[in-house]
């Protein structure tokens, strides 16, 4: 086996005093000739030896009945209506459902319906307060790009659209179902060349208008990278919008008071981005404004205050910092015959869990029991135009072995039932998920989840890690077919909690992210040696896998210890850290990473950047990268640099531990359909398993 030549150009740079090389500098356009050949004959090598791997069938067989699961989400509740998506085991996209007052339950949205291709996806959706219209958002091609519809509930007829430059926007509806608040972003022509993705705008729209009537009402004179939110309170009394720029962790939040009916919503800001503070605001049916914050609590506590009288000074707080979890969401919870509660969704070390509170005070009244070990991935409650189900709180729910399925807790009996589980659930192999703690390389206590099927190690097994560590991202318990895959046919599955993820707070995120990135991959590194040392596996037999930020994660991990991985796959991966500002969305991430402009973050981002640290002359271990050209958040040139890299320095015979790249057309980052995803999953564990010695069979 042989790999396809890929020409090192003698192209270094002096940056702030470092000497930069980028040798396959030409491969960062896509439409080179070059790239064109040399991306072919990768796909050629790829194919040839992925599809020659063992096991294959097997594997694809088993990924296919995990993913036949299924799944249900909680039920959001209009006015009587419940709208809740169900994903059969024939179906390649979840469906939008909707249950009617009488019980009826309806398909409301299919965009295979749409779409035959298996290319179009639902990307968001919201129901106004009434229950009667609905805005949905869907891009083809993976490529993000939101189209907005709305459409009458009771018929299913498209009341309007498209509305395009609609990626990420939120619908904050106004009560009537004739207006909304919504976010697009302005049109190419009107921004500077190489911003088009940027430049989002807050507008007002009312059914039946022309988008480009919309009212404007904020983001003008904020950075172009601002991202924002909105919504409107119950009773169309107060407007809150939420702003960011890019993916930083620090929030602006404005308020208008919508009744005085100023011809432009007056805003009034009550925290800036200059804070540091990152806080999420709304106003409950109390009438109070509830406050989820940072501020003087880096687990996050929730505050409540005049709406009136916004600004944090008027704060008063209600539910205290846990000093071991992690507040995520609460609740109101209004039963017809009893007092009011809060439902409030805590994760501790990753895991979550429920607590109900009395909303005058804060008390803790309650604690709602759940199933296990799991995730909860929503809390919905009745609306107060809903008559029947006042006493109930709609979980969510995942675990590792659990597709996502319905349980609902009474507070009337102090029960939870499982109401509705992922409508192919079936039985799988025994499944033993243990929470361990280990020490990283600075005497941090980090924390992984380890899944096999023996309670105890009994003799080194394959075993594959993933992680991510980043962004404030919890990694928490959720259904994992590929996991399970991996453990029915004997191996070993972790997923270790790393710093510059969310599970432990914003502290934990701020001492993985910036200056100090490799606190992430000293994490991840202990991690592999708690697991040799303990008798799991050995680096002979340790695997790695991640995706996006975890593609980085991958990169650093192979090329700072590439003896203590024996193969990796590393998707839609960051891999040049000197110039990923320049492509895509990259420059909105500069808050995590640092930048290059600067003389002392090019620095932290020189010490670790895989491409940068590429050796040649080293044993690498096998590397597997997938990469998506409709992908319009990482570029794929980042992985078509770093093979190149590989390919030229590693030290370890092509036969034995190869590098190959595997791409994908007319699929993005993110959502993909249940036959793309068992052919993805069957070629990355083929891969793996061949390398550490896991057969399917």
């Amino acid at each position: 086996m042989s790999y396809p030549a890929a020409e090192r150009e003698e192209l270094v740079e002096q940056l702030h005093g470092h000497r930069v090389a980028d040798p396959y500098r030409w491969l960062e356009a896509a439409d080179d000739p070059r790239t064109v050949a040399w991306s072919q004959d990768q796909d050629e090598l790829a194919r040839h030896r992925l599809d020659a791997l063992p096991g294959r069938a097997a594997i694809a067989d088993r990924m296919r009945s995990l993913m036949e699961a299924g799944s249900v989400s909680a039920p959001v509740w209009r006015a009587g209506r419940a709208f809740f998506t169900r994903r059969r085991p024939e179906q390649e996209f979840p469906v939008l459902h909707v249950r009617d007052k009488d019980g009826t339950e309806r398909v409301l949205l299919d965009v295979t319906e749409l779409d035959p291709s298996g290319l179009t996806t639902l990307d968001r959706w919201s129901a106004s307060l009434e229950g009667d219209r609905l805005a949905y958002q869907i891009s083809s091609g993976g490529d993000e790009e939101s189209l907005l519809y709305v459409l009458d509930v009771p018929t299913g007829q498209l009341v309007e659209g498209p509305i395009d430059r609609c990626r990420y926007s939120p619908i904050a509806w106004l009560p009537g179902g004739d207006e909304f608040f919504y976010v697009r972003r302005l049109p190419p022509e009107s921004v500077p060349e190489g911003e088009e993705q940027f430049h989002r705008r807050v507008w007002h729209h009312r059914i039946g208008a022309h988008p480009d009537e919309d009212l404007l009402v904020h983001g003008e004179g904020l950075h172009h990278t601002f991202f924002f939110d909105a919504s409107v309170s119950r009773d169309g009394h107060w407007l809150l919008i939420h702003g960011s720029p890019g993916t930083a962790r620090r929030d602006s939040v404005w308020i208008a008071d919508l009744t005085r009916n100023d011809p432009v919503p007056r805003l009034h800001r009550i925290l800036d981005t200059s804070e540091g503070v990152r806080a999420s605001a709304w106003v409950e049916r109390d009438g109070r404004m509830y406050v989820q914050t940072t501020l003087n609590a880096t687990r996050w506590r929730l505050c409540v205050a005049n709406p009136e009288q916004p600004d944090p000074a008027n704060w008063t707080e209600l539910i205290a910092e846990d000093p071991d979890a992690v507040l995520e969401a609460a609740r109101w919870f209004d039963p017809a015959d009893g007092a009011p509660r809060l439902a409030v969704l805590r994760t501790r070390h990753a895991v979550s869990e429920v607590t109900l509170h009395d909303p005058a005070t804060g008390a803790r009244t309650g604690t709602v029991p759940l199933p296990g070990t799991g995730q909860v991935t929503a809390l919905t409650t009745v609306d107060e135009h809903t008559d029947t189900g006042r006493d109930r709180l709609w979980i969510g729910w995942t675990d590792f072995a659990t597709p996502p399925c319905v349980h609902s807790y009474s507070q009337t009996d102090g029960d939870t039932t499982l109401v509705e589980q992922a409508p192919g659930t079936q039985e799988t192999s025994p499944v033993h998920t243990r929470q361990v703690a280990y020490t990283s390389a600075d005497g941090t206590t980090v924390r992984m989840f380890v899944l096999s099927s023996t309670p105890e190690p009994d003799a080194p097994r394959p075993a594959l890690m993933t992680g991510y560590g980043g962004f404030s991202l919890p990694m928490e318990p959720g259904y994992s077919p590929s996991a399970l895959a991996w453990v029915a046919a004997g191996g070993v599955w972790a997923l270790p909690c790393l710093r510059g993820g969310g599970e432990e707070g914003e502290q934990w995120h701020r001492a993985g992210m910036r200056e100090s990135k490799q606190n992430v991959f000293d994490d991840f590194h202990a991690a592999a040696e708690h697991l040799a040392t303990h008798g799991w596996t050995t680096p002979e037999k340790l695997a790695i896998t991640g995706g996006s930020n975890g593609g980085l994660l991958v990169g650093a991990a192979l090329t700072q210890r590439p003896e203590l991985y024996r193969a990796a796959v590393c998707s839609a991966p960051l891999l040049d850290m000197v110039r990923y500002e320049q492509f895509l969305l990259g420059r909105l991430w500069s808050e995590e990473y640092g930048s290059a402009e600067d003389p002392e973050e090019l620095g932290w981002l020189l010490s670790y950047s895989p491409y940068h640290n590429v050796q040649e002359q080293t044993a690498y271990p096998s590397v597997l990268f997938t990469i998506f050209e409709s992908d319009t958040r990482v570029d794929p040139n980042h992985a078509r640099k770093m093979c190149a890299a590989l390919q030229h320095a590693t030290a370890s015979a092509p036969e034995e531990r190869p590098v190959l790249l595997r791409r994908e057309t007319e699929v993005g980052h993110s959502a993909r359909s249940v036959s793309r995803t068992v052919g993805l999953a069957t070629d990355q564990l083929a891969f793996l398993a061949e390398a550490t010695g896991l057969r399917f069979e």
